[in-house]
């Protein structure tokens, strides 16, 4: 990936969701102006989520998902209707395709009350109103969408409390009636779709925040077996871009010539940011008066909660016999020998804790819902997930009761270097 392509877990995530037939395939190629979903009159045509990278005027960088429908059948059915619900957990906006000829039915209606809940921005596009009786050469009305400056007022959560009439009237703040086949309403549905994207985007940083122009940034970057051949990975490049993006100077050198590089800058530099599994052997080459962190501890605070990441390292002390850590991962990577989640932080935590603890690993989109069996997880730096899959992630933890660190808190604790770790950002 080059520095000036935007990574998919930045961009804003869209979702089209609704019954078999409802017309999403149609409405995501008229949004997109492209071909992007197979279109058919044979209902449940989209049988796995679709993904598409791409630039949505005038919002920016996007990914557009089609979804099966959510009243898919059979046992295949019930598959692609499960997938469907984990998109869910990524998305920014959702998109509620329905029919106007049938109306919000049960599935909808159950579809956007889960969106409420989650709390994520939804448009009910009303689509094929150019099949209604009547229709062909008259122009539906706008709706009260469009007369509240594009959903301006409208928030998710309205419509968890009140009278039915007042959930009626927040369900026609998010109806636009559309057209996929005649571009009925289209523009005015992608300039909804920009207002709510743009609602979501913030100034946040990885590390900027923490720098003025001209401050000296080290970063280490082991080569070993488990690093990818002939290139950084995703969080390292992030980091670099966003350095130089405040102005600041990037050194990049291996954890074998960190002292070396440290001799030879002539001045100390105001942040090492290291990978993690060199957090201990860094941590005695960098001078106690140098800031100090982690990649992955750049990244819980980019897309998580660093108060609950820590607490939950904190509970490695009190692990027994038995208990079983969920080692979690966003990415589907091919794993090596000296893998750091399921090779490196086992074997550290076991040698630490001196306790006969047993491990899982899930990765990608298989975060579980049941975690009766876990006495902590341990996530990785999420580079990969958008910060409302990282943040419903923790959520799902918290709920359950279950603590959760990522895997640069574990391994500082583990190496006596938490606290300081958290120095950089004033913790």
């Amino acid at each position: 990936m080059s520095l000036n392509a935007t990574p998919s877990s930045e961009r804003i995530h869209i979702g089209f969701f609704g019954k078999r037939n409802a017309g999403k395939s149609s409405l995501v190629n008229a949004v997109t102006g492209q071909d992007l979903a197979v279109v058919s009159e044979v209902a449940g045509t989209t049988t796995d989520p679709v993904r598409k990278a791409m630039e949505l005027l005038p919002l920016g960088p996007v990914v557009m998902i089609d979804t099966p429908g959510l009243d898919d059948v059979g046992s295949l059915g019930e598959l692609r209707v499960k997938k469907t619900e984990a998109i869910l957990k990524e998305v920014n906006i959702a998109i509620v395709v329905a029919d106007v000829a049938y109306g919000l039915q049960a599935e909808e209606e159950a579809l956007i009350k889960r969106l409420e809940d989650l709390k994520i921005p939804y448009i009910i596009a009303m689509n094929k109103v150019d099949l209604e009786e009547g229709n062909e050469n008259e122009e539906m009305p706008v709706q009260a969408f469009d007369r509240a400056t594009i959903n301006e007022n409208a928030k998710p959560d309205d419509a968890a409390e009140g009278s039915p009439e007042d959930k009626s009237e927040d369900r026609e703040r998010h109806i636009i009636y559309v057209s996929a086949m005649t571009g009925y309403q289209i523009p005015l549905l992608k300039r909804a779709i920009a207002k709510l994207g743009r609602d979501q985007l913030t100034d946040k940083k990885i590390v900027g925040d923490l720098l003025e122009p001209g401050d000296v940034v080290v970063l280490v970057v082991p080569i070993d077996e488990s690093a990818p051949k002939g290139r950084l990975i995703l969080p390292q490049q992030q980091t670099i871009r966003d350095i130089l993006d405040a102005g600041a100077i990037n050194v990049v050198c291996r954890d074998t010539e960190l002292a070396d590089t440290l001799a030879k800058l002539g001045a100390k530099p105001k942040l090492v940011i290291t990978d993690s599994q060199a957090f201990g052997k860094v941590s005695k080459i960098v001078p106690e008066d140098v800031l100090l962190t982690s990649f992955s501890i750049l990244f819980a605070r980019y897309k998580g909660n660093l108060e609950t990441l820590v607490n939950g390292a904190k509970v490695l002390d009190g692990l027994q016999d038995g208990d079983r850590i969920l080692m979690a991962e966003g990415c589907t990577h091919h794993r090596q020998c000296g893998d750091i989640g399921s090779v490196k932080i086992p074997a550290l935590i076991r040698k630490t804790i001196g306790k006969k603890v047993e491990f899982d690993l899930c990765s990608g989109n298989d975060f579980p819902e049941d975690f009766k069996d876990y006495a902590l997880v341990i996530h990785c730096g999420g580079c990969t997930l958008t910060e409302q899959m990282m943040q419903n992630r923790l959520r799902t933890c918290e709920e359950r009761g279950v603590p959760v660190t990522n895997y640069g808190m574990a391994i500082a604790h583990m190496n006596g270097i938490l606290e300081r770790s958290m120095e950089p950002f004033g913790e």
